[in-house]
């Protein structure tokens, strides 16, 4: 059962894809975020794209977005998930390219830890695929030191 809120919660939603038509994934799952349950999207990045990190295969089309939710941290997940397998998303193994891939980066300020999900995602502060799209719609959420930590990883802004 989804269990709406009372009032709402900002979460920050990463988005990528690397396989098929990968910007039109992406633009489909902004679209399918903002049909949820009690929700909105409140800001979307520009679109990214960035090179497989501890993986093979092509490059990513990544964006962040800001969505405004009544739905619980997990509930939220559930939903990711669903629009996930909607796109055909496959999990042979970990790391592996994929029609879509979304992360629930941060949930307001909530810090969860479960067995089905870790917020703030465990590795937001080491991925400039989801640093940069962060960067532009929730710029007091990401430290300078943060960027300069990944500027290593090669990042391209590409226009909508």
């Amino acid at each position: 059962m989804i269990e709406i809120r009372r009032s709402p919660v900002t979460a920050y939603i990463g988005l990528g894809a690397n396989l098929g038509d990968a910007r039109g994934a992406v633009q489909t799952a902004l679209d399918a975020l903002g049909k949820l349950p009690g929700s909105r999207v409140a800001a979307a990045s520009p679109l990214y794209r960035s090179a497989p990190i501890d993986a093979s295969g092509p490059d990513y089309v990544n964006a962040a977005a800001a969505l405004e939710t009544r739905l619980s941290a997990p509930d939220l997940l559930a939903a990711l998930h669903a629009i996930e397998d909607v796109a055909g998303r496959q999990r042979p193994y970990r790391n592996a390219p994929r029609t879509l891939d979304l992360d629930l980066l941060l949930y307001g300020d909530a810090r969860i830890q479960s067995a089905r999900l870790t917020v703030p995602h465990p590795r937001l502060r080491e991925r400039a695929f989801a640093l940069r799209p962060l960067a532009d719609i929730a710029p007091g959420l990401v430290a300078p030191q943060d960027l300069a930590r990944v500027a290593g990883q090669p990042i391209e802004r590409l226009s909508r």
